[in-house]
């Protein structure tokens, strides 16, 4: 329940990102020259990076970007993107498990060893090569790079190889299942495939695939912010957790509270998203002990 409100809580952050710097007057972009010392390489005046009731969090050495609202915005994109890969990767994953699962035969063997393909791949490894080459694609295709194209090629970089997880799964799951009394009933009743995998399967599935999403939200989130960090994801002045980790790191030294601050938000972050997917297991899971 601890994991649940904290979550929640990010959420609202991140929804009412606009809301909640309207009201320091400050946004992720907007610089504030006069917070920054040109005499020591536009380091922030005062202590503990600048902190104030002007900067709440103070400011970023070198931009005066006020770091409260980029810590905001870049909490709201690392969110977006963690949410919307781990929905698009569970409903491949699903769709693809059902068919492995429910038909068998040559559609089981071919689809299994696409999901041994995608599962064997180094996955950052392979995201960093493919992101110059699809960024180019839709940029050429859109003509130029805008931020939300920046974020679709993340998710589409993040689900193209997280699916294959979700997939595994739910094809054990159906391979159970298809052998139940109420599947053959349905099959001797005149119901046909479309009917049996989505009316008959599919909801006998949701708790796994639940636990299954609330598990992939943290790990898309640390995976974005790690190709963030790697300067294949945002791509700054915009602002994300793992961007603002990668500026940060070459301040660490001489502030060090401008890599703490995200550093242990994007902390707090994803450890509350696991202790939920957890908890959503352990409330879903007919064989956990919730003695």
């Amino acid at each position: 329940m601890v994991s649940l409100v904290i979550t929640v809580l990010f959420i609202l952050i991140a929804v009412f990102a606009p809301v909640l710097t309207s009201f320091s007057g400050w946004g992720p972009v907007s610089p504030d020259n006069s917070a920054i010392n040109p005499n020591i390489g536009n380091f922030p005046y005062g202590s503990f990076g600048g902190i104030s009731l002007k900067h709440l969090l103070g400011v970023e050495p070198g931009t005066g970007f006020d770091l409260y609202a980029r810590i905001v915005y870049g909490m709201r994109t690392s969110l977006i993107v963690g949410f919307v890969s781990a929905v698009v990767s569970t409903v491949v994953g699903v769709v693809v498990g059902l068919a492995a699962g429910y038909f068998g035969g040559w559609i089981d063997n071919l689809l299994c060893r696409i999901m041994d393909i995608v599962l064997g791949f180094p996955q950052l490894l392979f995201i960093i090569a493919l992101s110059p080459v699809l960024s180019s694609a839709l940029s050429t295709a859109h003509g130029g790079t805008s931020e939300n194209l920046r974020l679709v090629i993340l998710v589409i970089n993040i689900s193209a190889f997280a699916w294959a997880y979700t997939a595994r799964l739910v094809r054990g799951q159906t391979l159970s299942l298809r052998e139940r009394e109420f599947v053959d009933a349905s099959r001797i009743m005149g119901a046909g495939p479309g009917h049996i995998l989505f009316k008959q399967l599919l909801p006998n599935l949701w708790a796994p695939i639940m636990i299954s999403f609330a598990l992939a939200v943290p790990t898309n989130i640390t995976t974005e912010a790690a190709l963030s960090y790697l300067g294949v994801g945002v791509v700054p002045p915009n602002p994300d957790l793992g961007s603002l980790l990668n500026a940060a790191s070459e301040y660490f030294l001489t502030d060090p509270t401008y890599l703490f601050i995200p550093g242990i938000l994007l902390l707090i972050l994803v450890l509350a998203l696991n202790l939920l997917g957890d908890g959503v297991r352990d409330a879903l899971d007919p064989r956990s002990n919730r003695s």
